[in-house]
């Protein structure tokens, strides 16, 4: 063999390996970055008793605030929000309703973890005969409540533990 075709050979082999690379750094780059369909999670912001908010939906044209009427034991028994306290979301308060609450990674998700071990529709926290549930939705490294990975939906009290991945999440009242 000549050396210039050995030469070209080289130079050909080494402009492969650098193709492989940036391609290899590319792949990386976009799989790193969030999806373009992902919505990022925005806590809604909650009124509180006697704000200028709840005044105004409270008057009656005569000049005076109603007064809102106490809520009941078992209501004040009732978690009001769901926090996360560990994760890349910590910090993060979802005010509880009566919709479902859904966590994966999954867009479509009410909380969207960015976390390898969470599957993309991984748990739902839904609100059934007064009182809130937890139930994993088949997912591959299952969701736990205070240390007990859950094979049936589960009945939650106010300030148990959920992990979904490395996202523990809690009930507050």
């Amino acid at each position: 063999m000549s050396e210039l075709v050995l030469t070209l050979f080289r130079l050909g082999f080494l402009a492969a390996l650098w193709a492989l690379v940036i391609a290899a750094i590319l792949v990386l780059r976009r799989d790193l970055r969030a999806p373009r369909d992902a919505r990022p999670l925005v806590a809604v912001p909650t009124v509180r008793a006697g704000s200028t908010a709840d005044v105004a939906a409270s008057d009656r044209g005569n000049g005076k605030p109603v007064k809102a009427a106490k809520p009941s034991k078992a209501a004040k028994n009732m978690p009001k929000s769901l926090v996360v306290i560990e994760g890349p979301l910590k910090g993060t308060i979802i005010p509880l309703g009566q919709s479902d609450i859904t966590i994966g990674r999954a867009g479509d998700s009410t909380i969207v973890l960015d976390d390898d071990y969470a599957s993309s529709n991984h748990a739902r926290i839904s609100f059934v005969d007064g009182s809130w549930v937890a139930q994993d939705l088949g997912s591959t490294n299952g969701t736990w409540i205070d240390r007990a990975r859950i094979t049936t939906p589960i009945t939650l009290r106010p300030g148990q533990q959920i992990k979904v991945g490395r996202t523990v999440l809690e009930l507050q009242r």
